[in-house]
């Protein structure tokens, strides 16, 4: 069909094809046209990957209006709409995780309103976004720690401008030194990490085996032996 193609000099091409499994290849050939048939048969296992789900996990913590004001949701959609602009020409995107507002207890006596905002910031696949750039510059990583960089620097000029300034304090501000950035590695469901099974490819997200199943974005295959299928991702 139209997946396999064997090339002018006998290279086998599998192409746009999902289906893991034990693959077997026969081969009917002669040395010379006297002598009989010779027969071949090879197998072996093909495995299906993908690249991991990369993508960086950022914590904030802003002090808030009281916890029950709408004062509390606008500002954070106006957060998210610049945080999401900032990245936007990067083809990244800007995912709300979690907002929580809690009251804080103070060290020297008091309680505080404070915001505890968790987003993620992931790259987009610029080919469906039909975007020419240069290779370097389509590189996913390489758009990834841009846009962790812009974003380091949009808190970081929060807290200069807040300094600088003569006004009081707004009611809803950053609080100085608690942002938290963390690289996040996942797998697609149904897919994992294996450096034993596969050695050659430590890093990559290698289709589940038999025996095993990923239910959601884990980085590791997860042992079920009612599992009989590649790329399980129930038990």
């Amino acid at each position: 069909n139209s997946s396999v193609q064997i090339s002018p000099t006998g290279t086998l091409i599998l192409r746009q094809f999902n289906l893991s499994g034990v693959y077997t290849c026969s081969i009917v050939y002669k040395l010379t046209a006297m002598q009989p048939n010779k027969n071949l048969v090879i197998k072996y296992l093909i495995y299906a990957y993908s690249d991991p789900n990369n993508y960086y996990e950022f914590t904030a913590r802003y002090h808030a209006a009281p916890c029950n004001s709408t004062h509390n949701t606008s500002f954070q959609k106006s957060l998210l709409q610049m945080l999401s602009k900032l990245v936007a020409e990067l083809s990244c995107e800007v995912t709300l995780i979690k907002s929580e507002c809690h009251h804080v207890k103070m060290q020297r006596g008091g309680l505080q309103n404070e915001i505890f905002f968790t987003f993620s910031v992931a790259s987009l696949d610029r080919e469906k976004h039909n975007r020419l750039c240069q290779q370097s510059a389509c590189d996913a990583s390489h758009r990834l720690n841009k846009a962790k960089h812009l974003i380091e620097r949009f808190f970081k000029q929060q807290v200069e401008v807040s300094r600088k300034s003569s006004e009081p304090l707004p009611e809803i501000y950053y609080i100085e030194g608690t942002l938290q950035t963390v690289w996040v590695d996942r797998c697609y469901p149904g897919y994992g990490m294996n450096a034993g099974t596969h050695p050659d490819c430590p890093e990559c997200c290698v289709v589940c085996s038999p025996g095993s199943y990923n239910p959601s974005n884990g980085i590791h295959c997860l042992r079920c032996d009612s599992s009989l299928i590649y790329g399980a991702t129930k038990c």
